[in-house]
């Protein structure tokens, strides 16, 4: 997403140009190195893990590790071994590029099953999730529902007054929790002994996977391209005034509450960004892109298998880089499926794509799991989909003059009418997806909804008694 502020009718006006592709990371990877890291010493290193962690002489007896002590005496040895290939380089067993949501997974499930392992990062831990991503917009979108229900005050009976908003004191409140967030990511990988390294890694030429950063060699038989992906700056060709604006990363950057918005785009990004702005007073407009322009295959992605193998053998890919369900509960099973992998012998340990849920947190909140009733039918002909929808105003609204209406959806396939898609639209739904996935994961029928007792009044009460 892109922000353009520039005079328009004597107001300040801010263009938001958004595309939801994420540009994946290409040779040079942005990653920088603190200048007083020092390699550990993993023979002292495993020492002192194994004389803190237990003072009982039977420790090979009374050991709480998830993985035999010969496990680790072999990965030790593999990890402290020398590399004649690239010489001069700090050896690992795992090294991970890129500190957020997929590589921290990662990193962390390969520690616990006994692999030395090192993560590279440039900016703050986290990754786009925790300090441009979900959770400072859950915390911007928490504001706006705020604003939301103080039109509803007085239709409860509440005489709330004159009700002045500050953007300043949110956005205080939003970054002091992201920092604590920052914190909490690197104890956890303090804790686990994980090597943190601050710098900007780049492949080189050796024979065996290895990386760069600031002038030192890093290698490892394992290497995760978990490096995220960033917004796609549009041209002035393209869009004019484009130039003059900052991507969706620079909206969590402003530091007060513009005037007049326009969002260009219609994904996750553009529809939710749009939502706070106008929900919190800005004047915002959403403008949508026709179909076409952007050739999926052109977009830098990092091409994948299954099992998040890349073309060169040793290199993997998780997360937005791979472009494929760009959400952060999906990178971090694939990081984890991938380290079981590895470091486990679980050889088909891999993230089932299907049913995936997904929520964007609009106003009111869209929450989907599964396939659409277009894909259905693509899928299993039209004369085996049978479809139940229901709309209608949740209670809270019974009584309010703002009105918001709630549509459900179920795509229901074969004979046994298998529960295959399910969508929704309206309050709470963003809270009520979660447990029907885990429904349709399981393989849920029509039959089964029907035979669930509702839960009254609920908005969720919809899904069992649909007809």
């Amino acid at each position: 997403m892109t922000i353009v502020k520039k005079s328009f009718w004597d107001l300040h006006s801010i263009v938001a140009i958004h595309n939801d592709t994420a540009v994946a990371a290409q040779s040079t990877l942005p990653f920088r190195v603190h200048p007083t890291h020092k390699p550990p010493n993993f023979l002292v290193m495993a020492l002192l893990i194994r004389l803190t962690r237990t003072r009982d002489p039977c420790w090979f007896i009374c050991r709480k590790q998830p993985f035999s002590s010969f496990r680790r005496r072999a990965l030790l040895r593999r990890s402290m071994a020398s590399d004649p290939t690239a010489p001069g380089a700090t050896r690992f067993d795992f090294l991970v590029i890129g500190g957020g949501s997929g590589g921290l997974a990662g990193a962390r499930r390969a520690a616990e099953l006994g692999a030395s392992t090192a993560v590279i990062e440039s900016h703050k831990l986290g990754g786009t999730c925790v300090n441009v991503g979900c959770v400072p917009k859950k915390v911007m979108w928490n504001a706006a529902v705020h604003a939301e229900y103080l039109h509803d005050h007085s239709d409860y009976g509440f005489d709330v007054g004159n009700v002045h908003f500050s953007w300043e004191t949110l956005k205080a409140k939003r970054d002091s929790y992201v920092s604590h967030l920052n914190r909490i990511y690197r104890n956890n990988l303090d804790k686990a002994k994980i090597q943190t390294i601050q710098g900007r890694a780049r492949f080189t030429d050796d024979p065996e996977p290895t990386v760069e950063v600031d002038g030192r060699k890093y290698t490892a038989p394992h290497i995760l391209i978990a490096t995220g992906g960033q917004p796609y700056v549009l041209s002035d060709a393209e869009v004019p005034g484009a130039s003059l604006g900052i991507t969706s990363d620079g909206f969590f950057e402003l530091e007060t509450l513009p005037k007049r918005s326009v969002i260009v785009g219609a994904g996750y990004i553009a529809v939710e960004i749009a939502g706070i702005l106008s929900t919190l007073g800005s004047k915002t407009s959403l403008i949508i892109r026709q179909t076409g322009g952007v050739d999926t295959d052109e977009r830098g992605h990092i091409i994948v298998d299954d099992f998040q193998n890349t073309s060169r053998p040793g290199i993997y890919a998780v997360g937005d880089v791979c472009g494929r369900a760009l959400l952060t509960p999906v990178a971090i099973a694939a990081g984890r499926k991938l380290a079981h992998r590895l470091f486990e012998g679980k050889k088909d340990s891999k993230l089932d794509y299907s049913s995936i849920p997904t929520v964007v947190f609009s106003h009111p909140p869209i929450g989907t799991v599964g396939l659409t009733e277009e894909e259905a039918i693509k899928s299993r002909g039209k004369e085996n989909v049978k479809i139940y929808k229901t709309s209608f105003t949740p209670m809270y609204h019974a009584i309010t003059s703002r009105k918001s209406q709630c549509i459900m959806k179920l795509v229901c396939v074969g004979k046994e009418e298998k529960v295959v898609g399910l969508h929704m639209q309206g309050l709470g739904c963003d809270e009520m997806l979660q447990g029907f996935a885990v429904a349709i994961k399981m393989g849920a029928t029509k039959a089964d909804f029907d035979k669930t007792i509702a839960i009254h009044p609920t908005s969720s009460e919809e899904f069992v008694t649909m007809r």
